[in-house]
Formats: structure tokens, C-alpha cells, sequence
């Protein structure tokens, strides 16, 4: 028998004109790493680095569920609304999140569509963080598929949602991690893996705004995986090319969903970038 190290709460904060209260996982101490989610997912995409003892000894890792997510409910009077993610609530979720827990200029950690708002937020709001790791990220990634598929009345969205992922795994992935990062998805609330993915294959607001990005004040790594064509590695150089100073790397054995599909092989690229980003100051 054990108990985990991680431990969770609610933070009510307001987005938008509208109360949201937000789930968030922690654990660990010192500099403040905050973790997004990919689409159609949650926080537990994250339990094995904040179950890592070696990473926590020096890094406070937060992970937090988006509004409609995991255990962070939609706001009030969601039955009668459409969920159509943007990239500004989206920003404005994450900040909000960063003034409420009083964090002191994280680094951020995103994945998917968390790595495209990393890179949104590094054009748009670079002072309130210390660096960026851009996971499976990229400029702009039109669908190859019919997003609608995921919220259908003919069609069960989130087992539809887990057979798109599939395809993202790695073949390199543990069987159980396999079918746990599949599981996350078929639990998805109704339309939110669509949602989201509005945001991710529609908004192409980052293209050509990637230049702004001043890795100087605060650097940008890119980590993608070799069996990601979501977002393929060729998407993340051409991503990475548009900002001076970035830097990239190749997970050769890993796919589109890392820290859950393939734990292992995701660990020593996050160790890795995290040495790249700035180290907490003394006293913070």
C-alpha cells in the first residue's frame, strides 16, 4: 500500500466576466512548473512527473484541469452553450490560474494544444512567465479529419476521440499507458474534445507572429515525438525556425500524448528542457 505524493484543490477564479472553479494537482518544491493538458483530456495526462521524486525535489509542478475538463466543471449555464475553445479564454484561463495560485514566473509546460497556447502566450504575455517548453506544438495545424465526429448523436464521442489518439501513440508505448491515455479521452464530457479542437485546426492567429518571441528574456525548447502526425516533427522544426533562438528535440521511441503515453521515454527530454529553462531565484 502507498499514497501518492500528489495532492489536489480547487481554485475559483474569474475568466471572462465568469466564475470558474479549477482542479489543480501539485507537488514537489521550489521553481514553479505549470503543466497543461492536451485536447479532450485532464491533469492525469501529468501523475508521472508529479509522482517523480527527483523532479519534485527542485520543482514545484502544478498541473491543473481546463473549465469542462477532468474535475473542473463547466461554468453555470453551460447546458444551454456550445463549447467552442479560443485562444483568448484560453490565455486568459491560464493567467488567471497563475494570478490565483500566485506563482512567480513559471515555467510552462504545454502539450498539443497546450504547446500552441505556450506559444501564444510567449508572443502575448512573456513577462508573466520564465520560459517555455513548447511539447508537440506548432504553428497552426489544419484537421485531416472531421472534428464534428466527436459529438454526433450517431456516434459515441469520446470512444471516437480514444480512435483518433490511437493513431498518435507511439508503437513504443506500454500497453497499460496505451489504454490509460485512451481512457482519459472516452471520459471526455459531450463536445469538449471538439471544442477544443476548433481551437487547435481553425485558429490560425499564431502564423506569422512567432517572430516577437525574445528567447533571450525567456527561452523557448520545442520536444516533439517521432510518431506524432498530429504534429509531426517536420511541423515542430518549421514551428521552431520562426523563433530565433529556439531549441528543438526529437523523442524518437514517443507520439503526440508523452508524459502518458510513454512515461519513460518522456522523462529525460522534461529533465532535459527544464535544465534549458531559468533556475527559481533565490528567496522566491
Amino acid at each position: 500500500m502507498s499514497i501518492e505524493q500528489i495532492t489536489g484543490r480547487y481554485l475559483c477564479v474569474e475568466v471572462a466576466g465568469r466564475q470558474q472553479r479549477i482542479y489543480f494537482e501539485e507537488a514537489g518544491q521550489g521553481r514553479p512548473v505549470l503543466c497543461l493538458h492536451t485536447a479532450g483530456s485532464d491533469t492525469r495526462q501529468w501523475r508521472h512527473i508529479l509522482n517523480d521524486p527527483e523532479i519534485t525535489a527542485e520543482n514545484r509542478i502544478i498541473a491543473f484541469d481546463m473549465p469542462w475538463h477532468g474535475k473542473s466543471l463547466p461554468p453555470e449555464g453551460f447546458m444551454t452553450q456550445e463549447y467552442l475553445l479560443t485562444t483568448e479564454a484560453y490565455m486568459e484561463t491560464v493567467l488567471a490560474v497563475i494570478r490565483g495560485l500566485g506563482l512567480e514566473r513559471p515555467v510552462l509546460a504545454g502539450v498539443s494544444m497546450g504547446g500552441r497556447i505556450a506559444l501564444q502566450l510567449a508572443v502575448h504575455h512573456p513577462e508573466a512567465f520564465s520560459g517555455f517548453l513548447a511539447i508537440e506544438a506548432s504553428d497552426f495545424q489544419p484537421a485531416w479529419y472531421d472534428i464534428d465526429w466527436f459529438h454526433r448523436p450517431d456516434a459515441h464521442g469520446g470512444e471516437m476521440g480514444a480512435a483518433l489518439v490511437s493513431t498518435n501513440i507511439s508503437p513504443y508505448a506500454p500497453e497499460a499507458e496505451r489504454a490509460n491515455t485512451m481512457w482519459m479521452f472516452m471520459q471526455s464530457g459531450p463536445g469538449v474534445f471538439r471544442g477544443d479542437l476548433s481551437f487547435y485546426t481553425q485558429d490560425d492567429s499564431l502564423v506569422g507572429e512567432l517572430h516577437r518571441i525574445d528567447t533571450a528574456k525567456t527561452p523557448v525548447h520545442f520536444i516533439v515525438g517521432a510518431y506524432d502526425f498530429t504534429c509531426t516533427p517536420d511541423d515542430a522544426r518549421r514551428t521552431a525556425a520562426q523563433v530565433a533562438g529556439a531549441t528543438l528535440s526529437v523523442m524518437e521511441e514517443v507520439g503526440h500524448f508523452p508524459m502518458s503515453e510513454h512515461p519513460a521515454g518522456f522523462r529525460p527530454f522534461f529533465v532535459e528542457g527544464l535544465a534549458r529553462m531559468p533556475k527559481a531565484e533565490v528567496g522566491a
